[in-house]
């Protein structure tokens, strides 16, 4: 009998609760729907989110205050989906400013389409969804996979980006240290994809992925393996403000960090003393310090 794929159990953490005012899935020329979630300074519990790209323009486009009409854009890690941002979208909405969630490709609430799975593609599917809802700037944050995709956009589209949090990004996948686990759970998923069924479970009842579940997982953890491949001569160009965070205990290596923070000539460098890998959980105060740090550049 087939042995069951590593299975990864997420810790719980707790969701936006600031007001949704849209949850859309935006249609990509591939067939891809990129599920994007607008959060908003407004208290009422009435009103449902809205499904209406059209009205989700209009409502952005109608923040005038030059202080907040610029909104908050989050990008999340490999296998995730945007609510691990959920306390500190909940403080960017309460000091008054728009949050947008975005799920990458074929996480979250988002579907996988037919173009290729990479660093590359997301960052541009993150771009095709801002412009669709008529944002000519945006203040990033990305964690991990998403700190990567904000390095790509602020690179490859400037127009967009007016400063980014960058937290636990690399630019090389040999890069993360020890990846003794990331191969043995792409062998235990593909195995599991090819030999496996649905309904399995634990021996304490805790889901194993099915068959098709196992793919994705793989195909997502093969994307960290054989990439980014960033060269840091191609970051010289960004020239919004830029804070290059990580934890002290982060999983990629120091060097890695300060060779980003290097190569970015408006960068600042930032460890998280006591923080593994993952940040925003961990630590979500530092981040939301560190994002109206960058804010009080405008």
């Amino acid at each position: 009998m087939v042995e069951f794929p590593p299975v990864y159990r997420p810790k719980p953490y707790s969701k936006p609760t600031a007001h949704l005012k849209s949850h859309l899935q935006v249609l990509l020329d591939d067939g891809a729907e990129i599920a994007t979630f607008v959060y908003t300074p407004n208290t009422s519990t009435n009103e449902k989110p809205c499904k209406n790209l059209t009205s989700t323009k209009d409502y952005l486009a109608s923040i005038t205050d030059d202080t907040f009409s610029t909104p908050i854009v989050f990008l999340h890690g490999n296998g995730e989906e945007h609510g691990i941002f959920g306390s500190i979208i909940d403080e960017v909405c309460n000091r008054g400013y728009t949050a947008i969630g975005i799920d990458s490709r074929d996480q979250g609430q988002s579907t996988r389409g037919t173009a290729a799975f990479t660093y590359e593609q997301m960052a541009e599917d993150a771009y095709v969804v801002l412009k669709q809802l008529g944002i000519t700037s945006a203040h990033v944050v990305g964690f991990s996979d998403g700190a990567i995709l904000g390095l790509l956009l602020a690179r490859d589209y400037p127009d967009i980006v007016a400063s980014l949090v960058s937290i636990g990004a690399n630019l090389e996948p040999d890069t993360l240290g020890d990846m003794t686990w990331l191969y043995e759970s792409i062998e235990g998923n593909k195995r599991w994809a090819a030999e496996g069924w649905e309904g399995a479970v634990l021996e304490d009842g805790y889901p194993v992925p099915s068959p098709a579940e196992a793919a994705r997982i793989a195909e997502h953890l093969e994307l960290m393996v054989d990439n980014p491949h960033i060269d840091p001569a191609t970051l010289k160009h960004i020239s919004v403000p830029v804070v290059v965070m990580a934890g002290e205990y982060d999983e990629i290596y120091p060097e890695e960090t300060r060779r980003i923070a290097e190569a970015i000539p408006t960068a600042r460098l930032l460890f998280i003393p006591g923080c593994p890998h993952n940040v925003p959980k961990v630590s979500p105060c530092a981040v939301v310090r560190r994002i109206f740090a960058n804010l009080s550049y405008f």
